[in-house]
């Protein structure tokens, strides 16, 4: 029986070596890297990291009546879909949620493959889509005209740049383009609501 009790662990002892030099990934140190995030991953990061209340005045270029004159402008954008989503909506503040008579377009982003993609929910009542641009390290995101889905006898949304400055600013400028391909610019200078 004393022999036993030696054998055992010598045995057990035998067996771990074993598998040591025929698993030899088991007992090796491996290193985990994660891949570095692509550009669309990077820029919906940034997208993402504007989540929050926002305001701010507009301007428009040209000028435009009751754009400016109305009053600063709120802007929503909210994490949405498990992180997969951002919902951006817009809309003058202090003015009711009343869609039948207030401008209140909302906009979604979201990773499309290896694209940052948008759709513009515009009260035009048409869908343009847009793709964000290369630009690596940059906290600019700017999304170009991919397609239109819908109507366009009232002009449609046709260009989009974010830009986060710090953590309680940043800006928009939307590009609008009327029927007679003449664009309105609007920029947003936004602070964050606290």
């Amino acid at each position: 029986m004393k022999s036993l009790k030696l054998i055992a662990p010598a045995a057990l002892l035998t067996l771990c070596a074993l598998w040591l030099l025929l698993c030899p990934r088991a007992h090796s140190q491996s290193t985990v890297t994660t891949p570095a995030p692509s550009d669309a991953q990077a820029s919906f990061s940034t997208v993402k990291s504007l989540a929050g209340e926002w305001e701010g005045p507009v301007s428009t270029d040209p000028p435009m009546q009751g754009m400016s004159d109305n009053g600063p402008v709120h802007i929503s954008l909210r994490i949405t879909s498990r992180g997969n989503a951002v919902v951006h909506e817009m809309q003058t503040s202090g003015t009711p949620l009343d869609p039948a008579k207030y401008d209140h377009p909302v906009t979604m982003f979201y990773l499309d493959g290896d694209h940052l993609t948008l759709v513009h929910y515009c009260d035009a009542g048409n869908r343009p889509r847009m793709v964000a641009r290369k630009s690596p390290g940059s906290q600019t995101v700017e999304f170009d005209f991919a397609d239109l889905s819908g109507d366009n006898q009232n002009g449609h949304m046709h260009h989009v740049v974010l830009t986060a400055i710090d953590a309680d600013h940043h800006t928009e400028d939307w590009t609008y383009m009327m029927p007679n391909n003449q664009p309105v610019h609007a920029h947003f200078t936004l602070h964050r609501v606290k």
